[in-house]
């Protein structure tokens, strides 16, 4: 029974990755996928190179914000109470998303889940942020 639960899982986690892959390939992003370790912070960064932050637009900014507060909502399904409340008292303690979820050790099915989460953020982003090359992105 647990062999079929966790084949079930894994089946579940390669559905979405492959839904969002799909979706961003046709979609019109021309982006090429991230690495599972490429975080949102560092495709910020990049963009940062090209535009200054202060340049976002107010409804750009929004976009972004929405994006990681559903990561972030999804994540904390994934993990046990006491595992949100670890990962709540690192970002607390000055810790970004990606340190706190690295400092959670997690293992198995859930670091798989919160794994595919992050690369679904993390095509999000891109998909956003791609939009802005070759595009006016100021309201000043």
């Amino acid at each position: 029974m647990t062999a079929i639960y966790k084949c079930t899982k894994l089946l579940s986690v390669l559905m979405i990755i492959i839904i969002a892959f799909v979706f961003f390939c046709f979609g019109g992003v021309l982006a090429a996928p991230a690495k599972l370790g490429t975080n949102s912070t560092a495709i910020v960064a990049q963009t940062a190179k090209l535009f200054s932050e202060t340049d976002f637009t107010p409804q750009l900014r929004q976009q972004l914000q929405a994006v990681r507060q559903r990561r972030n909502r999804e994540v904390q399904k994934v993990l046990d109470s006491s595992q949100v409340a670890q990962f709540t008292q690192y970002l607390h303690s000055g810790n970004n998303f990606h340190q706190a979820l690295e400092k959670l050790n997690l293992q198995g099915d859930r670091k798989e889940m919160v794994e595919a989460i992050v690369k679904i953020c993390d095509l999000k982003l891109k998909a956003i942020l791609s939009n802005l090359r070759g595009r006016p992105h100021t309201q000043r």
